[in-house]
């Protein structure tokens, strides 16, 4: 396994700190409003930006996100909102899925081999706010009763129909089974491209995993969601984003869940929350009930060699001065912070430790059953 860092498209900060911490290795986000690219599935614009980031000694390992609108794909066969009705129509669709098919062949091409994508659709990851957390550092926490109450009192102001909507199947504006009819489509037209140029497609869990957000189903919220997906194109390209959070608010056991996807792994994000899927607030690393170290040991024995990050992380303070335009989660002290953490984690585990620094409790404590 190997620590990775997840850094903006465009100059920041991360970019001189990440070789200082000994990370060369870096996951990056695409989308054009990061970018300021418009066609991010060229090969010459996403060669473009790898070359920028190489120029930092950064090495482009991976994608993250959306990596341009993906309306036309998630929301496909949208019904009525509204004044009138919103329609998107099989052109649409099959336009950005030829660029989706391009920006995969685009990375075969300049060998990055993984990409972290979700099917989120209506909103991606969705945080209500931050509060206090330890030391007086900012936290950014979900709650669904604060979203549900703020979107009811913004309704008719600056709030659109499409996000004041209630659980009920009925009322959702894409139903479960309207957004698996999407997604098994989406990973049928994009699957074998990403089997021929080896890449592997991580899929990360609904942040939160709620049956619903936004008006919206949420599909992937429990480990049968993650099977069925699987089911529909059976291929080691088809893999999963291990984020350990998300996982463990769906209420079951990590090492148990790690060992049961196994191999299927392609990507580990390492956080911790306190809280159930209805309310939770982000930790720092080292802050929680999971046992990081024990879990990072199952990691091993799975023989897992894939990138790992820390993810989401309390602002801290000084945090706006170094980064005064950040997005809350990610700041950038409290990924230092967690970065020394997780670097601690990969070597206090490594099978070679003792023989390494020579500290023969240390091999101990990693033998201990």
């Amino acid at each position: 396994m190997k620590l990775v860092e997840f850094v903006p498209p465009t100059p920041h900060p991360l970019w001189e700190l990440c070789p200082q911490m000994g990370i060369t290795d870096v996951i990056v986000k695409v989308n054009p409003e990061l970018t300021g690219l418009s066609d991010p599935w060229r090969y010459e614009t996403l060669a473009s930006i790898v070359s920028r980031l190489k120029s930092a000694g950064l090495k482009v390992v991976g994608l993250e996100g959306d990596p341009f609108d993906m309306t036309p794909i998630k929301e496909f066969g949208e019904r009525g909102i509204g004044n009138g009705e919103l329609e998107i129509g099989n052109g649409e669709r099959e336009e950005a899925l030829a660029h989706y098919r391009e920006l995969l062949e685009s990375m075969g091409r300049l060998g990055i081999k993984l990409l972290c994508y979700n099917f989120m659709v209506g909103k991606g990851w969705s945080r209500t706010g931050v509060r206090e957390g330890r030391g007086g550092a900012k936290a950014t926490f979900f709650s669904l009763r604060e979203t549900e109450k703020k979107r009811t009192s913004d309704f008719g102001h600056q709030t659109s129909s499409t996000e004041v909507r209630s659980l009920k199947s009925e009322d959702l504006i894409l139903n479960h089974e309207q957004v698996w009819a999407n997604y098994e489509y989406f990973i049928k037209a994009v699957m074998p491209t990403a089997e021929k140029w080896g890449i592997r497609m991580g899929l990360h869990p609904d942040d939160p995993c709620l049956p619903s957000l936004g008006g919206y189903a949420r599909i992937f919220g429990s480990i049968e969601s993650y099977d069925r997906a699987y089911s529909i194109y059976p291929s080691p390209s088809n893999a999963v984003t291990f984020c350990q959070a998300n996982f463990k608010l769906m209420g079951v056991d990590l090492a148990e869940t790690a060992r049961y996807f196994g191999k299927r792994i392609a990507f580990i994000h390492i956080r911790d929350v306190e809280g159930d899927k209805t309310d939770f607030t982000e930790l720092f690393h080292d802050q929680g009930d999971v046992d990081q170290f024990a879990l990072m040991r199952v990691y091993r024995e799975l023989g897992l060699d894939v990138p790992v990050r820390g993810d989401h992380v309390p602002e801290m303070a000084y945090d706006r001065v170094l980064t005064p335009e950040g997005t809350p989660g990610y700041f950038t002290l409290g990924r230092l912070f967690a970065n020394g953490y997780i670097k601690a984690l990969l070597q206090g585990t490594c099978p070679s430790a003792s023989g390494r620094h020579g500290d023969r409790a240390s091999q101990e404590v990693i033998n201990k059953p």
